[in-house]
């Protein structure tokens, strides 16, 4: 049985149909992408799933459990953390209480907090970071914050929304380092939104393409970036020859 499954959603803002009837599984511990242009509709298919929206129709299960319409809380509390293509940290404290408030979400214990905020922060070579006001950090820091916030909510699974964006590559090349570790070494399955084809091609090991909230392919890396559809929607032929 898959960890995620969404079923047929659909999602409507008025007259404009942001997602229509998409549906995506993703197994434990494996790696999915998302990809399309920009408004394709990525990052509302994450907000359905995650809680924030709720869909007009379909359903999303997660973990054998119908997760359709619960509050973020409550979908994060089941072990589905996601991440934000802008990362807001709380400026005003310091990097490790950032952290704690994502473990907060499974705790009320405020050494367990630390503690969970403390592994994270270790396991993205951040603790040097630890007692620094967020606010001073740079971007590929605080794009770690965000994910090592993410983690210690102790997730099955994890939501990135475009955690490469932004980044240089040496940079994003220790992103990616570090979101595989999580998959190899703590089993987590992550679903991400990603333009940076060179992170999607090294890290999934599936890719589903959406285009005006449709999706139009699916399947290995290598067979999706050579479908016509998805090359004439998205890549490009320049992108696919080079």
């Amino acid at each position: 049985m898959a960890l995620l499954d969404v079923q047929g959603i659909t999602k409507r803002f008025g007259g404009l149909v942001a997602v229509n009837d998409f549906s995506l599984s993703v197994d434990r511990g494996h790696i999915v992408a998302l990809i399309g242009p920009n408004g394709a509709g990525k990052t509302t298919a994450f907000n359905v799933i995650a809680g924030f929206y709720k869909p007009n129709d379909g359903k999303v299960f997660f973990d054998g459990v119908e997760i359709t319409g619960l509050r973020p809380d409550q979908v994060c509390k089941l072990g589905l953390s996601r991440t934000f293509q802008v990362v807001r940290p709380f400026g005003s404290i310091s990097v490790l209480d950032n952290v704690m408030v994502g473990a907060y979400a499974r705790t009320s214990d405020t050494r367990v907090a630390r503690e969970k905020a403390e592994e994270a922060l270790e396991f993205f070579g951040m603790q040097k970071f630890s007692g620094s006001t967020a606010s001073g950090l740079p971007i590929a820091s605080r794009k770690r914050l965000e994910i090592a916030r993410a983690l210690a909510t102790g997730p099955k699974m994890m939501l990135l929304d475009e955690a490469m964006a932004g980044l240089r590559p040496a940079e994003a090349d220790e992103v990616i380092a570090m979101v595989r570790k999580m998959s190899e070494e703590k089993g987590i399955a992550i679903l991400l939104v990603e333009h940076v084809m060179k992170v999607v091609m090294s890290l999934s090991e599936r890719i589903a393409v959406l285009h005006h909230g449709e999706k139009i392919a699916e399947g290995n890396p290598s067979d999706v970036v050579q479908d016509k559809q998805v090359i004439d929607a998205y890549l490009g032929e320049a992108n696919v020859t080079s």
